[in-house]
């Protein structure tokens, strides 16, 4: 596999990885007992963490890759495993 194809499934898992990480370890105002600024909305977080959201999101898209490059070079899932004309 070409490395730019692997730069561009790795960044596809990463930003995957973004949505499922962000809704995690998130409290919002009002869970830590804190004020409303006027204007905010009540589910927005209370602190927001980008480099803890970016390391995360990295250790998750590095697993969920490293699984995708460990099947595409060992074949563990193929084709052949979904050909449901052989029944």
């Amino acid at each position: 596999m070409k490395w730019t194809s692997i730069l561009a499934i790795y960044t596809l898992f990463w930003v995957l990885s973004a949505f499922f990480v962000m809704p995690f370890h998130v409290r919002t105002t009002h869970e830590v007992g804190g004020e409303l600024v006027p204007g905010q909305a009540e589910s927005a977080p209370h602190v927001f963490r980008p480099g803890r959201i970016a390391l995360w999101t990295t250790l998750v898209a590095s697993v969920l890759f490293g699984l995708y490059y460990g099947n595409y070079v060992y074949s563990w899932v193929s084709v052949e495993t979904f050909d449901l004309t052989n029944w």
